[in-house]
């Protein structure tokens, strides 16, 4: 029965583990699209088509 519960538990930390992993790249890509867009909006003047 302890090698169940072992088991569970290391499942558990490598989830959290990803979870974290995920949350803090999805936090950066973030970040970094407001940031080009930001640029984008600021040289708007400057692009032409």
């Amino acid at each position: 029965m302890e090698k169940v519960y072992k088991t569970m538990r290391n499942a558990g930390v490598c989830n959290i583990a990803a979870g974290v992993v995920i949350l803090v790249a999805g936090v950066a890509v973030g970040v970094v699209s407001i940031v080009s867009g930001s640029i984008l909006l600021k040289r708007k003047s400057e692009i032409l088509f």
